[in-house]
């Protein structure tokens, strides 16, 4: 009973029923009503018909002498089966006495001037010359005769059969129409189960009516993301075990030669076992952020601030470590820049990272430069490098987890892969959003945006 289709099978059987029921009931009634109104009408016509000719013949004999053995064709059979069934005709004259009854039995007698007042007043040369009355048997069947109550009974039997095809036609096709909508809704919910028990290809195709479509469209991308979100929690995993291997396997074989009497516990020794335990540190704090991200639960101290300030600070922060590399970091002529509504700490980190990614990439005598421009709802901070710039296939995927775009690269020169990372997180939970354009051999532009105080 709970089958989506079962219900919707019974719902158009029911709508069905009803309307038919009601189509029904409304035209009996109206039927029996018309064609009762059509045969009284008839009816009075009929007997109009008989006074005329009553009223013709009192004309041509001046008197109703004679009227007991008259036939007349609206007189055949003396009246019976004209208008109603087994009618009695009266006719009486202007003093209200019968002069003319079928049956005989009132024949002489003396009406009243309540039942005169219920007779059809007989004309001739301009005056009433008498009165012609019409008795039915009491009840209404009776108005009708038996090939009229034939025809009500087969148009009943008409309607009742009509009723039964149409309830039998609408089970038929509410069997089928319930079957088709319901059948992507079978599907969508068969492809999530699969898809729950961890088969990431399952899709529904797009059919039906809009918004089971719309549906089916929805469920597609929902699984397209958790597949590519399982991908990437996969890759993240992988990655993370080989990033901490590696300064693990380092700090484990220094130890294992100290322990062995291989290596001489010295200082330099030390110093570089807890190098390594930095660059653990470092690859932890990373992930903590990462975690805090996806969790939507960055710390966040929300100022208003002017963003040349920041950009200043960051380019000679970084001006050391240029030079040493014979890399230039210059910044170009800012306007008057509006406001920033962020977190100061962490837009410095973000540009901290960009810089380094940037002066990881520019060789000698290469320039990294720093600019910001002033839109209508946010500013834009742009980091230019003059670097090796970054293979169109590869953008898509630079600010990914763990993401290189040399693979050769290790965690001693290619940093975790998770800086780009980390920036997008903070911008994004900032209000802004980030983005790169880079042509090889060029060098390459990142740039973030920060929404106006």
């Amino acid at each position: 009973m709970n089958r989506l289709w079962l219900q919707l099978s019974l719902a158009f059987l029911a709508v069905t029923l009803v309307g038919v029921g009601l189509v029904a009931l409304l035209t009996g009634m109206r039927t029996d009503s018309d064609f009762r109104q059509f045969l009284q009408a008839q009816q009075t016509e009929q007997q109009q018909a008989i006074a005329a000719q009553l009223g013709a013949y009192y004309a041509s004999n001046a008197s109703w002498d004679g009227i007991q053995i008259a036939r007349y064709p609206g007189m055949m059979g003396g009246g019976r089966g004209r208008g109603r069934p087994n009618d009695e005709i009266l006719i009486v004259d202007t003093t209200g006495r019968v002069v003319y009854d079928d049956d005989g039995r009132s024949t002489g007698t003396m009406l009243t001037a309540d039942a005169l007042a219920q007779g059809i007043p007989i004309s001739a040369n301009g005056q009433t010359v008498g009165y012609v009355l019409f008795r039915a048997p009491p009840g209404m069947d009776a108005l009708l005769q038996n090939s009229a109550q034939n025809f009500l009974a087969q148009l009943r039997g008409t309607l009742l059969l009509a009723g039964l095809l149409a309830g039998a036609l609408s089970i038929v096709l509410g069997i089928v129409l319930s079957r088709t909508l319901s059948a992507p809704l079978a599907n969508l919910a068969q492809a999530a189960h699969r898809f729950a028990a961890r088969d990431w290809n399952q899709r529904v195709p797009v059919r039906g009516a809009v918004e089971i479509a719309e549906v089916a469209t929805a469920f597609n991308r929902m699984a397209d993301d958790l597949q590519r979100q399982e991908t990437t929690r996969r890759n993240m995993i992988a990655d993370i075990a080989h990033e901490l291997r590696t300064p693990l396997a380092v700090m484990q074989g220094n130890l294992r030669a100290m322990l062995d009497d291989v290596y001489p516990l010295d200082r330099s020794e030390i110093a570089t076992l807890y190098d390594e335990t930095r660059l653990l540190s470092r690859l932890v704090d990373d992930l903590r952020e990462l975690a805090l991200a996806d969790a939507g639960q960055l710390p966040l101290n929300p100022q208003t601030f002017d963003v040349s300030g920041v950009l200043q600070n960051a380019a000679a922060n970084f001006s050391i470590a240029a030079d040493a590399q014979n890399v230039k970091v210059q910044i170009a002529p800012l306007q008057a820049l509006p406001a920033v509504r962020a977190d100061s700490d962490r837009v410095a980190q973000v540009l901290r990272n960009l810089l380094a990614n940037a002066l990881r990439h520019t060789p000698e005598g290469g320039t990294i430069s720093l600019s910001a421009e002033a839109h209508d709802k946010f500013v834009r901070v742009l980091v230019r490098d003059t670097g090796e710039g970054i293979a169109a296939e590869d953008v898509p995927h630079i600010f990914e987890r763990f993401y290189r775009t040399d693979k050769s690269r290790t965690r001693m020169t290619g940093g975790t892969g998770l800086g780009l990372a980390i920036a997008k997180a903070w911008i994004e939970a900032m209000g802004g959003q980030i983005g790169v354009a880079s042509t090889v051999g060029q060098g390459s532009t990142f740039w973030f945006t920060l929404p106006r105080a």
